[in-house]
């Protein structure tokens, strides 16, 4: 294996013409804005134009698509439709981006190019395929699928492609990608890019590959690129939601990318940033491919400023425009690290990372620190700490990094009933003011008894009647019925008897020394009408029959009859 090490990390100064690249390629790279070659693409072109196998360790973000893509598309067979070069990369958002880079570059040619990846249907992509695709760019498990179905020949692949390989062995595709390898055409150039080298990636390639060239950029280039401005702060646990809202109002501020630990955090923490006024959305794997896309674009095109991904879902994102990086969760080791601030400060541009740390896992900070030596201090911080205003320029301390208060909270704080304090506690009304149903709130009406109603009616109205009746007749005359008598007793128990609850068992003797209900009980259970005229009528007959016979009187006054009853006989007790 040669390794080849550039002497600097300078500025790119060679074209593309001048590392060999065909003239219709450059001028395809031109109108795009792209003249000048990178440090990678430069030590890449020339061996890999040649057809040799090529190992590159470079950063993310500086220039890998077109050191290999180049190659590939100058050295295709236009006229040939068969699957000519395959690119393998682990995640299906870089498998998009490399179609879309490698697309663009091509179209001079009419070099077709097509990605297959999950989440997608599978059949538009077989028959895309079908159609004629010199180039695909897939993920090993959608790859593999295609493979299995007789759908994707790899026998005629003689150029192939191994982006992100570290990322892909962490992710645990390794027999997956040993796989594909093995079904591609035996006299095949092979190219492997990695940002880091871990043993796995390097007995890959001892394996695979025939007499590589290492190709390294220079030691600032694969590490940190140094026009990014690196921050450290260790802060508490529930005060990392209010640190990263204040730090995001740093005026100027592009495109921010913020990596969580989990997709639970990255769902919570987009939601959060969001009730603080910022437009924010979160990326993981268990989102649909849709909804990823949606989010990405969006993203893309400057509509959502913070997207919150998980270290899976943003691998291979390539987004020129990310100003800052912030580690939400502190990274494991240097190379998660390296992985994820390499999202800024891309193809020579500038860029922030910031790593947020709990106060126990300062020391884990410190080690990656050591690692990659970096002189930055850490900075232990609260949210409302001046330490962040005079390192980001931010806004005055709760004003601008406070979300508004939103409609619905500002209608409920307004609401009649609701109090916003103790002190303004709406007076309570006294309880005997306040009615039983209304207390008890809205309930529908009972209803009525109406045959009730009636009953008592008729009977107020019978006794009304019968008391006219009965003292008409026997106007001042000693020979009343006992009904009256009786009525008359009545009314003077009433007018007496003393306020207050009588006793329920309790019995009054009235002066014939028969015991008598007490109180109101004589009269608890009204006449009918039936009853009150049946009276008025016995008491018509004794009265009669006491003025024409002069019978026998008894002890209440009325005549007895033949048989000895009060009534004058059986008929009074059948009408009773």
């Amino acid at each position: 294996m040669t390794t080849t090490t550039p002497a600097t990390g300078a500025a790119p100064t060679k074209t593309f013409a001048d590392l060999g690249v065909e003239p219709e390629l450059t001028d395809a790279l031109a109108g795009g804005g792209i003249i000048a070659a990178f440090p990678i693409q430069e030590l890449t072109l020339p061996l890999a134009l040649s057809g040799a196998d090529v190992i590159g360790q470079a950063r993310t973000g500086t220039g890998k698509t077109l050191a290999f893509g180049l190659p590939l598309l100058q050295r295709i067979d236009t006229g040939d439709l068969r699957t000519q070069a395959l690119v393998i990369v682990p995640t299906r958002e870089l498998c998009l981006q490399v179609r879309d880079d490698l697309a663009r570059a091509g179209a001079v040619k009419g070099v077709g190019v097509v990605a297959v990846y999950g989440g997608r249907p599978i059949d538009p992509q077989a028959d895309a395929i079908a159609k004629g695709a010199p180039i695909v760019v897939g993920t090993p498990g959608r790859l593999l699928d295609l493979v299995g179905r007789g759908m994707l020949d790899l026998s005629t692949a003689t150029k192939l492609v191994l982006d992100e390989a570290d990322e892909m062995l962490d992710l645990g595709f390794l027999p997956d990608v040993e796989q594909l390898i093995e079904a591609t055409a035996d006299n095949r150039q092979t190219m492997l890019f990695s940002a880091t080298m871990p043993g796995a990636v390097v007995g890959l390639a001892r394996r695979y590959m025939s007499k590589p060239t290492f190709l390294r950029a220079d030691v600032e280039e694969i590490r940190i690129a140094p026009e990014t401005q690196q921050y450290f702060f260790a802060c508490h646990k529930l005060d990392k939601p209010a640190v990263l809202a204040r730090i995001l109002t740093t005026p100027e501020r592009g495109l921010c990318l913020v990596f969580v630990r989990t997709k639970r955090m990255a769902d919570i923490l987009a939601k959060e940033l969001k009730e603080r006024g910022t437009e924010a959305a979160a990326i993981h794997s268990d989102l649909r491919q849709e909804a990823r896309e949606r989010a990405l674009d969006r993203f893309r095109k400057g509509k959502t400023s913070v997207l919150v991904a998980t270290e899976v879902a943003a691998r291979g994102l390539d987004i020129d425009d990310v100003t800052h990086v912030v580690n939400y969760d502190c990274p494991d080791d240097e190379k998660m690290y390296l992985h994820r601030i390499g999202r800024t400060g891309r193809a020579g541009g500038s860029g922030v990372a910031i790593t947020l740390a709990m106060w126990n896992e300062a020391a884990r900070l410190e080690m990656i620190k050591r690692a990659l030596d970096i002189d930055a201090p850490t900075h232990e911080v609260f949210s409302t700490s001046e330490t962040l205003d005079e390192l980001f320029d931010l806004p005055a301390q709760g004003v601008a990094y406070r979300a508004p208060k939103s409609a619905g909270s500002q209608h409920a704080a307004e609401r009649p009933g609701r109090r916003s304090s103790p002190k303004q506690r709406p007076p309570r009304k006294p309880a005997a003011t306040i009615p039983a149903q209304a207390a008890a709130g809205p309930r529908e009406a009972a209803p009525r008894d109406t045959a009730t109603e009636t009953r008592t009616a008729e009977t107020k109205t019978a006794e009304s009647a019968a008391s006219e009746n009965t003292g008409s007749e026997n106007t001042g005359s000693e020979n009343t019925g006992s009904e009256g008598r009786a009525r008359t007793r009545t009314r003077t128990r009433r007018r007496t008897a003393p306020t207050g609850r009588r006793d329920a068992g309790s019995r009054t003797p009235d002066h014939r020394g028969a015991e008598q209900p007490a109180g109101d009980q004589a009269a608890a259970e009204p006449m009918s009408a039936e009853e009150s005229r049946a009276q008025a009528t016995r008491g018509r007959r004794r009265a009669k029959a006491t003025s024409s016979t002069g019978g026998d009187q008894a002890p209440d006054g009325a005549p007895r009859g033949p048989r000895g009853n009060a009534d004058g006989g059986g008929r009074g007790r059948s009408q009773r």
